[in-house]
């Protein structure tokens, strides 16, 4: 059962704090039966502060329960990002007879009359990440010259049996390795003439995926976020690479030479992967801050700000000869529907009709139509508000547009039109829309190119309707499930 309650725009089905600020995903792991997230978290504010990390798990990615904070600021500064490991071997000694949690963190210091000091530090929990404690040997890691110097991911790298640490560096990621997460050795460097570098470069990430499913063609995928600069509207965002590592150095493949977006909406950014998903399972888990530092501080949310997105399965596949990184929603999402609609094989008048008697906010829905029609939905439709969403065949892109969203005036450049390229499979359009009380995602042609935006409408916008030019279209399929996960009782929806 969730204790997060719905109020002030407040997501049924996306992670958001019961008050106060949030912004990155941190220490992703996932350990007996629960998956753990914790962020980066401002306990006395709206806007962001001074960083601790925040702390919530879920057994199902759905339904959440927020604990108290586990990590606050201390001498060597605050609590800045960083990941968490499962350390089954007793690596580092922390440990006795059963495995546990290592926390590796960046400890942001304020310097007075110079630049901060970013140095990387150690915490561990014996109990199932319910309580922590700070390793006294604090910090493990620092750089000479790097000013930025932050969110280290760490994972083990079965083949040279050490800790990997991928950490951000500026405008590049550095390679550590270590046997023990305590004594840390640089590999490699990356990032130099390569990506995207209209912003800091932060948040990386760096995992195998194998192509198709077939584990004789892995990939590595690297993800590097990076920060908002005013010089760019789009502010901060997520960029991909896939390449190889052996363990010291990662080298990109040709396709990484073009730059390429996780996301091409303006709120999907710091996401990161869980760590220590069992063997068995074998996906690799998602999940991003659902903002933009463009105007995170701005939105117009009260008692909390900052949500984060659904949780996503990452998978390298091959489309028309490129290998592209494809997002999926979790399966565990469908556990959350209430089915609506589901209608097979209807014209476009008849599913106009269908959608036109429903009042709907939170809610899932797939649909699928011929490649050569564009097709619109307005959702989150009332007097003064509708978010657009749909397929233009003629420029082959999906988009998302909340130029007539809702709340706005709380940065210029909030409202527009975000768009990306899309390929038809099997001759169809597939559009899955996941829509919430401030925010949409949009999954098109089985997770080939994914939008994420918040919305800001009016309480009383829950219309949905559907247009094309053409009046022929058929829908192939078309469903629709409210999402709900289970609340605690007495609590408010």
């Amino acid at each position: 059962m969730s204790t997060i309650s719905t109020t002030d725009y407040r997501g049924v089905y996306h992670f958001s704090p019961k008050e106060k600020w949030m912004n990155d995903p941190n220490g992703m792991v996932f350990f007996k039966g629960e998956y753990h997230l914790f962020y980066q978290h401002h306990p006395f504010g709206t806007t962001w502060g001074p960083m601790h990390w925040g702390h919530a798990v879920t057994k199902d990615l759905v339904t959440w329960e927020e604990l108290p904070v586990a990590l606050a600021p201390d001498e060597h500064g605050m609590i800045f990002s960083g990941s968490a490991v499962v350390d089954w071997n007793n690596t580092s000694g922390f440990f006795d007879d059963e495995p546990g949690l290592v926390a590796i963190f960046t400890h942001h210091q304020e310097v007075p009359n110079d630049h901060p000091i970013q140095r990387q530090s150690l915490a561990y929990s014996k109990d199932s990440g319910r309580t922590w404690m700070k390793y006294e040997g604090n910090p493990v890691l620092e750089h000479e010259s790097f000013v930025d110097f932050r969110d280290p991911k760490v994972f083990w790298h079965e083949q040279t049996k050490e800790w990997i640490m991928i950490i951000a560096c500026g405008q590049t990621v550095c390679l550590y390795h270590s046997p023990n997460l305590k004594d840390w050795t640089l590999g490699g460097e990356f990032g130099a003439g390569i990506g995207s570098h209209d912003g800091v470069w932060e948040c990386p990430d760096l995992f195998p995926l194998a192509v198709d499913g077939d584990a004789s063609q892995e990939k590595w995928v690297m993800l590097v976020s990076i920060g908002a600069d005013p010089a760019f509207k789009e502010g901060s965002r997520t960029q991909y690479f896939t390449g190889d590592f052996d363990g010291i150095t990662f080298v990109p493949d040709e396709a990484s030479h073009t730059v390429r977006w996780l996301d091409h909406g303006r709120d999907n950014y710091a996401g990161v992967s869980w760590s220590d998903i069992p063997a068995e399972d074998g996906r690799r888990l998602f999940m991003g801050w659902m903002s933009n530092w463009m105007y995170a501080n701005q939105t117009p949310t009260e008692a909390y700000r900052g949500a984060m997105t659904i949780a996503r399965e990452l998978t390298l596949e091959k489309r028309d000869g490129e290998v592209l990184l494809v997002q999926r929603p979790a399966r565990e999402l469908e556990q959350a529907r209430t089915p609506v609609l589901s209608l097979q094989n209807a014209s476009i008048r008849q599913v106009s009709e269908q959608l036109n008697t429903l009042r709907l906010v939170n809610y899932e829905i797939y649909a699928e139509w011929a490649s050569d029609q564009s097709v619109q939905f307005a959702l989150r439709s009332g007097s003064n508000n509708e978010t657009l969403i749909g397929v233009d065949a003629t420029q082959n892109e999906v988009y998302v547009d909340r130029s007539r969203s809702g709340i706005s005036d709380f940065h210029e450049h909030f409202l527009g039109r975000h768009a990306a390229g899309l390929k038809a499979v099997d001759g169809n359009q597939h559009m899955r829309i996941y829509v919430d009380y401030s925010s949409v995602e949009v999954f098109a042609n089985d997770g080939q190119a994914v939008i994420t935006d918040l919305i800001y409408p009016d309480a009383d916008s829950k219309g949905i309707s559907v247009q094309s030019e053409n009046k022929d279209v058929v829908f192939a399929s078309l469903h629709i499930y409210e999402l709900s996960p289970i609340r605690v009782e007495g609590q408010s929806e």
